[in-house]
């Protein structure tokens, strides 16, 4: 398989004001994502996996080590790389269409072709009807599938998605894991997504990469061997929670050692 995103011994380190020291966030980060795959980083609290997303789209550079994407070096923000956050940040003036094709206007596409583009993935996430709503008319659930297709118009290399259903209710959150697989499939994308719940990790991914605690590196890389297409009901399955508990179990041991401290 082809090799999309090369993480290279990637080290962060900054001054402390508290300390008068220096704070290492991540150290030694190694890792590669495959083409069309579906990763995704867990870890303790604080352990740096919004951090090291921000390296690989460019928001921060790294102090040590090398982000490759399609064997190109990373230095800078780029339209290769696409991010959805926890908050969908929607411009409340411009309608869902208006919102999806705005990246595209920035690059100076044709206003035909952008409403074209856009129309497909407004479809693709399920909001086909929706296209003149504006995000206060919208669910939560609604809004992240506009920034969801609003990422893909852009036909990035890779989608970064940094905890986007965490401000979601239960029942929504469940609901769009197994909408983003759907999309994921139609799409072909390769995906990196950052997540505090280990649940929706493994329901989602090819493999799970677990960080260790500050500083972060990765403690090891569990690949999820579960028939797809999948669907809810895989998270009662015995093999499901048996990930979880082996998952679970790796950052444990993590927070054990931070706990102990504080004691």
């Amino acid at each position: 398989m082809t090799i999309k995103l090369e993480a290279h011994r990637i080290g962060l380190e900054y001054g402390d004001p508290e300390s008068d020291g220096r704070l290492v966030a991540l150290n030694d980060v190694s890792l590669s994502i495959h083409e069309n795959e579906f990763v995704s980083i867990v870890g303790p609290s604080g352990c740096g996996k919004t951090t090291f997303l921000s390296i690989v789209d460019g928001l921060i550079r790294a102090t040590a080590g090398q982000i490759l994407l399609g064997g190109t070096p990373v230095s800078e923000p780029g339209p290769d790389r696409a991010v959805v956050f926890q908050d969908s940040s929607l411009l409340p003036w411009r309608t869902v269409l208006g919102n999806v094709v705005f990246g595209l206007e920035c690059i100076g596409v044709r206003p035909s072709e952008a409403r074209e583009r856009a129309a497909h993935y407004i479809e693709m996430v399920g909001l086909r009807g929706f296209e003149n709503r504006y995000s206060y008319q919208l669910s939560g659930g609604m809004q992240q599938r506009v920034n969801l297709a609003r990422a893909l118009v852009m036909d990035p290399q890779i989608l970064l998605m940094d905890e986007p259903f965490a401000a979601l209710d239960a029942q929504t959150r469940e609901l769009m894991q197994e909408e983003l697989l759907n999309i994921w499939q139609a799409s072909g994308k390769t995906v990196l997504f950052i997540t505090h719940q280990i649940d929706e990790a493994i329901f989602l991914s090819d493999r799970v990469i677990v960080f260790s605690a500050r500083p972060g590196r990765v403690k090891e890389s569990v690949d999820i061997e579960l028939d797809r297409p999948r669907s809810l009901k895989l998270k009662r399955d015995p093999r499901f929670h048996a990930y979880e508990d082996r998952i679970w179990s790796l950052i444990q041991e993590e927070e054990k050692p931070r706990a102990k401290a504080a004691g």
